[in-house]
């Protein structure tokens, strides 16, 4: 067996074990001696940590799987959760994309022109000289050519401030919901599975979706969210807004379930909230480099506790 040969069998067989530990930990009667378990292989090897990382990318993504085979896969809902996972360990692994004949969301920000991992932000410079600032778990390619200067958002959150083009070229961000068309002007965009946000900040913008007959027209300090079918009203943008370039979350009376779903976003394995003070309204600046300590000024400022099994699984629950 070649070299590479085996290095490709050795990452199948820690995704489809990663995909077994996934059903067992998120079965209702896991334990807490297998939850130190699955840190201490997690721990053990870094092609365990990638290749955990690769299943909860899946995860995240199966709602995007096209046509027949979203149906075929989600079909297995019913069946039971280690089949489930143990399905999503082929469609991660090399040779169940290769076989797959459509190019998966995680493969494509995988093999994106710039990407960030999780609780990273980094910037880059583009060919214009526009600057590019991704968010945590971000993925872009930029497509200019002698027509256009674009970017196309796979995933995640970017700011962009875009440099003037002596081609005059138009310089637009797609998502899978729209393109935003920058007018001279510095601004955020962020998708999710259900839709995607854009927030200028200096000049303006206008948002296009299939679903729209004329383009939204926003200017600075407004913001709106977008699907296909069409765009939000423009609201005045949040404050925090754009926090996270300088690694702040600011919360001005947010839900404490909200506040730790974004939290969340910037680390990696579960962080949860007991639904029971997942109202708790939240105000405060927390940092993003180190959630952590976010958490412990949460548990010293409101009703919490904050319960660490491991590393990787935490949770929020009342204060007893």
């Amino acid at each position: 067996m070649s070299q590479a040969q085996q290095i490709g069998s050795t990452e199948r067989e820690a995704i489809r074990t990663a995909a077994q530990w996934y059903a067992r930990l998120t079965a209702e009667t896991a334990s807490e001696g297998e939850q130190l378990a699955w840190q201490r292989w997690l721990e053990s090897d870094p092609a365990h940590y990638a290749a955990w990382q690769r299943i909860e990318s899946v995860r995240q993504q199966m709602g995007q799987v096209p046509g027949q085979l979203a149906a075929s896969t989600l079909a297995a809902a019913g069946q039971s959760r280690r089949r489930v996972l143990l399905g999503m360990a082929l469609l991660v692994s090399a040779s169940g994309v290769a076989g797959l004949g459509w190019r998966s969301d995680t493969g494509r920000r995988l093999a994106a022109d710039f990407r960030t991992t999780v609780g990273e932000r980094r910037s880059f410079t583009l060919a214009d000289g526009s600057q590019l600032l991704l968010n945590t778990d971000s993925a872009v390619d930029a497509l200019f050519d002698e027509q256009q200067r674009l970017l196309v958002l796979r995933g995640g959150e970017v700011l962009i401030e875009t440099a003037p083009d002596p081609l005059g070229r138009p310089f637009s961000v797609a998502t899978a919901h729209g393109n935003v068309r920058a007018l001279g002007t510095r601004f955020t965009v962020r998708v999710d599975d259900n839709g995607s946000n854009v927030a200028v900040l200096a000049k303006a913008v206008e948002v296009s979706t299939p679903g729209m007959p004329t383009p939204v027209r926003l200017e600075a300090g407004q913001q709106t969210r977008f699907t296909r079918a069409g765009a939000q009203p423009p609201q005045t943008s949040h404050a925090d807004v754009a926090a996270w370039q300088q690694g702040s979350l600011i919360a001005i009376d947010r839900p404490l379930g909200e506040l730790i779903d974004e939290l969340a976003r910037y680390r990696s394995g579960w962080l949860r909230c007991d639904p029971a003070i997942a109202g708790v309204k939240v105000s405060g600046a927390f940092p993003l480099d180190d959630t952590d300590r976010a958490l412990d000024a949460l548990e010293k400022g409101f009703p919490i506790r904050v319960v660490r099994r491991t590393r990787y699984w935490v949770s929020l629950v009342p204060r007893s």
